[in-house]
């Protein structure tokens, strides 16, 4: 098995394995809260449903990748990771400003709270949380479509981290307003980290140059590459966290045959070593040959 297919074979086992400690953290959560009717518990467990339903659309979004090209998808299903990544994250935005506003209004008239309970329960949905934020996480940083996953895991593992301090403080004080205060908190923090995936999954969907590279950089230094007369028409985009492209037109100075091979190798080791483009698609004319075909770069940047 290649290292890409071993890759995600491991991120979708450690999905399933999140998928079902956060169904017994649910139906844990659900039983304790109606017995405790505790309001808070039972919220929690429906956040943990919806949490549910992105860590099973980031494993299909994992399936539809591997899915190979075909005529009608030449770039076969890459994209999958960006739509998905998009909206997971517009759901937990939408969860977060739902709980961002309950929390307000819980802390401007505070409500008792059944504190040893919600300890003891939040404790294990912690520790639950925990072990599958932990299995997301690798590979988190490479895959936006994990790294959704991973963020609403988080949320999860904060929230009960957020409940077993303000219940224990709740416990030993009467301070029921503590609760609201720690849901606000940690829906602060967390928003930070939402806008970001959505305006990463849009520069992905809208083909922008991704991040880390800088363009006029990369156009520099094409420019300055033996042979290389001028650089036209240079487009950088990924169709998904791991899959980066280029394409440009290279008008160059008079070269053999050999030597054209020798360049065009050149440059795509450094696409592939500066800035891990794996896939380029280089255009390559020579000065007379550009004035021969009438070659017009009107639209090229």
């Amino acid at each position: 098995m290649s290292e890409h297919n071993h890759s995600h074979a491991t991120t979708s086992k450690n999905l399933i394995l999140s998928i079902s400690i956060n169904i017994v953290i649910v139906v844990f959560e659900i039983v304790f809260g109606l017995l405790s009717r505790s309001f808070a518990l039972i919220t929690d467990a429906l956040h943990n449903i919806t949490d549910i339903g992105s860590m099973i659309l980031s494993l299909w979004g994992e399936k539809l990748a591997d899915k190979p090209q075909t005529e009608k998808k030449t770039y076969g299903y890459k994209r999958a990771e960006l739509l998905i990544a998009f909206v997971n994250g517009a759901v937990l935005l939408g969860i977060v400003g739902f709980i961002l506003l309950e929390a307000v209004m819980r802390l401007l008239k505070p409500e008792p709270v059944a504190s040893m309970i919600m300890l003891i329960v939040a404790g294990v949905a912690l520790l639950g949380n925990g072990i599958a934020t932990f299995l997301l996480q690798k590979g988190a940083d490479k895959n936006l479509n994990l790294k959704s996953a991973w963020l609403h895991s988080l949320q999860d593992a904060l929230f009960s981290l957020g409940v077993v301090i303000s219940a224990g403080i709740i416990y030993y004080t009467g301070w029921n307003w503590l609760d609201p205060l720690a849901s606000i908190v940690i829906s602060i923090f967390l928003l930070k980290e939402i806008f970001h995936i959505l305006l990463e999954a849009v520069d992905m969907l809208m083909d922008s140059v991704p991040r880390d590279i800088n363009f006029a950089e990369v156009k520099a230094k094409l420019n300055k590459m033996s042979g290389v007369v001028e650089t036209n028409d240079l487009h950088i985009w990924q169709t998904g966290s791991e899959n980066r492209l280029l394409s440009a037109h290279l008008k160059i100075a008079e070269l053999s045959a050999k030597e054209r091979m020798e360049l065009i190798a050149k440059i795509n080791n450094f696409l592939k070593k500066e800035y891990h483009i794996e896939h380029a698609t280089l255009q390559i004319v020579s000065i007379e040959e550009s004035k021969l075909i009438k070659l017009n770069c009107n639209h090229c940047n």
